[in-house]
C-alpha cells in the first residue's frame, strides 16, 4: 500500500514561564493511502500536537527538537512558510473540533467555499506548468546526451519538439472540453432551478428570458463537449426551440416537459466518455486530414494507432535510452556521494563541533547530495530531498543551544541555590526547581550522525538493486507525468466553475437547498451543518490527506454519528487518508483501520482496529477501554484515577505507572521499550517483558470483548 505520510521519532517541546514541557517525546507512525489512522489520549497526551506538527501551524513557542515528517519527498518541518502554502489545505486540510474556529461568521458561505478553490486552482495551475517545462527538458536533454550518433541526437531534438507542439494543441483541446462541460453542468443547475419554481408557480419575471438562455447554454456546450454529438442536435434543437419562445402560466406544463427532456439529455451527454485529447492533438496537428467521423471508443482506438505508428514507439525508445543513462549517471554521483559522506563523519562527530567547519562540510555535501537527484525521476526520494535542510536545522539548533546554554544554566544554578537556601532555613518552598530547559547538545550530535547513516544506507540499497530497475515502466511512467502536468495547466478555475464546484460539495456532505444555502451566512445554520460546510472546505481542493481534530466533540450525540459516516464514506469515495485526533476510543470504533494510543506525549499502544478494540495489552488502552459507555451492561463505568503527570517535570519510568495499579516496581525506573506483540501490534508496557508476572485485563475489558465478540459472530451469521 502506497505511504502518504512518515513520521519519525518527532520530540516537540514547548517555551514557559515555569519551564519546559516536553509534548511529544519521540513518536513514529505511517498514513498510507486510503486508510484512517486514529490516535486516541487524553488532554494534554500530544496527539493535537502531532497534527498542527504535520500542517504545520505550531505555537510561537514550540522546539522541533528532533524527528522528520516526511510528505511528497518533503520534510514538513525543514520547509519554508512558502513551501508550506502549497501544501496547507491543499494537499494536507484540517477539520477543527469547533466549526466556528474556521468559519468567518460576517461572509457567506458560497465565497469561504469558492475562495480556497480559486487560490489553490491559480496556484496548482502554475505548478503544473512548471513541472512540465522543467521536465520536458530534462527529458529532452538526456535524450541529446544519451545519443551515440549525430542522426540519434537529431531525431531527439526534433522528438522533442514535435512533442512540445502537439501538446500544446493538446491542452488547446482540453481546455475547450472543460470550459464547455463545466458550462454544461451549470446550464443543468439552472434547469433545477427554474423547474422547480415552475413547478411551485414561484417563477419571478424574466423567466422565459431565463428559459430561453438555459436552450441556448445547451446547444453551445454539448456541440463542444461531444465529439459526435449528431444523434443529439436534433433532439436538443427540438427541445430548445420550444423553449425560445414566449410563455405564459398555462404554458408551465409543456415548458417543464421539454426542460426535463433537455436535462436527461445534457445528463446522458455528459456521462458519455472523454476523448483522448493527447491523441488528438498529434492527429490534429501532424496530419492534414479532419478527425474521422466514427463512434468515440473506435476514434481513441484509431488514434492511438495512428500517435503510435508516426511518433510514439520511436519516442518511447529515445526516452528509455534517456531515463537509462540519466540512471547511470545517478549512480556514478551516489558513489562519489557515499565517500564524501564517510570523509565528513568526523566533523559531525567532535567532541565540540566547530562552526566554520561544520558549515563548510555542510554545504559541500549539499551540492554532492544534490547531484544524485535523478532528473527524470517522477516520484521523489525523501531522503535525498531533505538531507541538506535537516542537517542545517540540525546545525542551527547546535550553535544556537550552546551559546544559549550558558545562560540558561546560569539562571538555573541561582534558581537552584535560592531553593536551597530556603530548604537550609528550614522553610518549605510551594515551587520546585525545574530542569534546566537546556538544549541537549549531545542528541543533535546523534541525529546528525542518523541522517548521514540513513542517507548512506539508502545510497547502498539504491546501488545494490540497480540491476533490477524495469527501465520501460519507467520511461512510461515519465510520459504520463508529461501528460498529467499538461492537463494540469488547463484545469482552469473560474468563479463560475468553483460555484458549481462548491454546490455539488455542498450536495456530496448532506446539505440540502445548496442552491439557497450558498448564499446563506454561518449563524443560519445548525452546528451539524456549520461541520459539514468545515468539511466541504477542507475538501474543496481534493486534498490527500485529511486531519479531523475531534470534529465531533461540539455536537451533540445524534450529530456525532452522522458526521462519523460522513466523513467515513468520503474517504472510500475518496481514497482519502484520514488521522482522526479524538479521547474517545469508541468514537473509531468503526472507522479506524490502525489506532495510536497516546499518553504524556509517547505512544504506548499501536495496532489494527482489530488488535486494539480485541487484543489491547497497555494498561492505559485498558483504562480507555473500561471507561467507554455501553447500551449492552448496566455496569459502572470506570474512571481512569489520577491526573495526567506534569511534563516539565517528565517521570523517569513509564508515565502512566503512578495511575496503574499494575504497575510493577521498574516502571517507576525506567521508561518501557515498544515491545512487538504480531506484526501488526506493538505495545509499550514492562507487563509484556518474558520476565514479568502474568496479567490478564480489567474484567469490565473482558467483558467487554465477549460482548463485542458476540456481536461479530451474530452479525456473521
Amino acid at each position: 500500500m502506497e505511504n502518504k505520510l512518515h513520521v519519525q521519532d518527532l520530540r516537540i517541546s514547548f517555551r514557559t514561564g515555569n519551564g519546559k514541557v516536553q509534548a511529544v517525546r519521540g513518536i513514529n507512525f505511517d498514513l498510507s493511502k486510503g486508510e484512517t489512522l486514529a490516535i486516541v489520549g487524553e488532554s494534554g497526551s500530544g496527539k493535537s500536537v502531532t497534527s498542527k506538527a504535520i500542517l504545520g501551524i505550531l505555537a510561537g513557542n514550540s522546539i522541533v527538537e528532533s524527528g522528520e515528517i516526511i510528505y511528497d519527498g518533503q520534510d514538513l518541518l525543514k520547509i519554508s512558510e512558502e513551501d508550506f502554502h502549497k501544501i496547507r489545505g491543499d494537499r494536507i486540510a484540517m477539520i477543527f473540533q469547533d466549526p466556528m474556529s474556521s468559519l468567518n461568521p460576517i461572509v457567506r458561505i458560497g465565497r469561504q467555499l469558492t475562495e480556497a478553490m480559486l487560490l489553490k486552482g491559480r496556484i496548482r495551475q502554475r505548478e503544473s506548468k512548471r513541472t512540465f517545462r522543467t521536465f520536458l527538458k530534462s527529458l529532452c536533454d538526456m535524450m541529446i546526451a544519451s545519443a551515440a550518433e549525430d542522426a540519434e541526437r537529431t531525431r531527439a531534438t526534433v522528438s522533442c519538439k514535435k512533442f512540445q507542439q502537439f501538446e500544446r494543441k493538446h491542452t488547446e483541446l482540453e481546455a475547450a472540453y472543460n470550459a464547455a462541460h463545466e458550462a454544461a453542468a451549470e446550464a443543468l443547475d439552472d434547469i433545477e432551478i427554474i423547474a422547480f419554481e415552475l413547478e411551485k408557480n414561484t417563477v419571478a419575471r424574466g423567466a422565459a428570458d431565463r428559459v430561453r438562455d438555459i436552450a441556448r447554454r445547451c446547444r453551445e456546450s454539448l456541440n463542444k463537449y461531444v465529439v459526435d454529438p449528431d444523434k443529439y442536435k436534433a433532439e436538443v434543437m427540438q427541445n430548445a426551440s420550444a423553449l425560445e419562445g414566449n410563455f405564459r402560466r398555462k404554458d408551465y406544463p409543456a415548458v417543464l416537459g421539454n426542460l426535463y427532456r433537455l436535462r436527461e439529455i445534457m445528463r446522458e451527454g455528459a456521462e458519455r466518455p472523454k476523448p483522448n485529447f493527447f491523441r488528438m492533438g498529434y492527429y490534429l496537428t501532424f496530419c492534414d486530414k479532419p478527425l474521422p467521423d466514427m463512434p468515440l471508443e473506435k476514434l481513441n482506438e484509431f488514434l492511438l494507432k495512428f500517435l503510435e505508428k508516426n511518433f510514439m514507439d520511436d519516442f518511447i525508445s529515445d526516452a528509455r535510452r534517456a531515463v537509462t543513462y540519466s540512471a547511470g549517471q545517478c549512480q556514478e554521483h551516489i558513489r562519489a556521494a557515499l565517500q564524501e559522506l564517510e570523509a565528513a563523519r568526523p566533523v559531525f562527530s567532535a567532541e565540540h563541533l566547530d562552526k566554520k567547519q561544520c558549515i563548510n562540510a555542510w554545504r559541500k555535501l549539499s551540492v554532492t547530495v544534490r547531484r544524485t537527484i535523478d532528473p527524470l525521476a517522477v516520484s521523489r526520494d525523501s531522503l535525498v530531498y531533505t538531507f541538506s535542510p535537516s542537517m542545517k536545522s540540525e546545525l542551527d539548533k547546535y550553535f544556537h543551544g550552546a551559546k544559549a546554554n550558558v545562560g540558561i544554566l546560569r539562571r538555573h544554578e541561582r534558581e537552584k541555590r535560592k531553593y536551597e537556601a530556603i530548604v537550609s532555613k528550614g522553610g518549605k518552598p510551594d515551587w520546585e526547581v525545574a530542569e534546566a530547559a537546556v538544549t541537549d547538545l549531545e542528541l543533535i550530535k546523534a541525529n546528525l550522525s542518523h541522517i548521514i547513516d540513513r542517507i548512506a544506507e539508502h545510497y547502498q540499497k539504491l546501488l545494490e538493486t540497480a540491476d533490477s530497475r524495469d527501465y520501460h515502466a519507467e520511461t512510461v511512467g515519465v510520459i504520463d507525468c508529461l501528460m498529467q502536468n499538461a492537463s494540469g495547466i488547463v484545469d482552469r478555475v473560474t468563479p463560475r466553475i468553483a460555484k458549481h464546484r462548491a454546490i455539488r460539495l455542498m450536495e456530496e456532505v448532506g446539505i440540502s437547498e445548496p442552491h439557497k444555502r450558498f448564499r446563506q451566512y454561518p449563524f443560519e445554520f445548525s452546528g451539524g451543518m456549520r461541520q459539514r460546510i468545515v468539511i466541504a472546505i477542507a475538501l474543496a481542493a481534493n486534498p490527500d490527506i485529511l486531519i479531523c481534530d475531534e470534529p465531533t466533540t461540539a455536537l451533540d450525540v445524534t450529530i456525532q454519528s452522522q458526521i462519523l459516516e460522513l466523513i467515513n464514506r468520503l474517504k472510500t469515495e475518496r481514497r482519502l487518508s484520514v488521522i482522526f485526533i479524538t479521547h474517545d476510543l469508541g468514537v473509531v470504533a468503526n472507522m479506524a483501520d490502525r489506532v495510536a494510543v497516546m499518553y504524556a506525549g509517547k505512544i504506548v499502544e499501536y495496532g489494527t482496529s482489530e488488535d486494539i478494540f480485541y487484543h489491547a495489552a497497555h494498561p492505559y488502552t485498558w483504562a480507555l477501554l473500561s471507561s467507554m459507555p455501553d447500551l449492552d451492561t448496566n455496569e459502572k463505568l470506570t474512571a481512569i484515577p489520577g491526573t495526567p503527570p506534569n511534563m516539565i517535570y517528565p517521570p523517569k519510568g513509564d508515565a502512566f505507572a503512578p495511575r496503574n495499579k499494575y504497575a510493577m516496581q521498574i516502571d517507576f525506573e525506567r521508561q518501557p521499550p515498544m515491545f512487538q506483540i504480531s506484526d501488526t501490534h506493538y505495545a509499550a508496557t514492562w507487563l509484556l517483558h518474558p520476565d514479568a508476572p502474568k496479567v490478564d485485563p480489567p474484567r469490565a475489558v473482558m467483558d467487554r470483548i465477549a460482548r463485542m465478540n458476540q456481536r461479530r459472530e451474530t452479525a456473521n451469521d
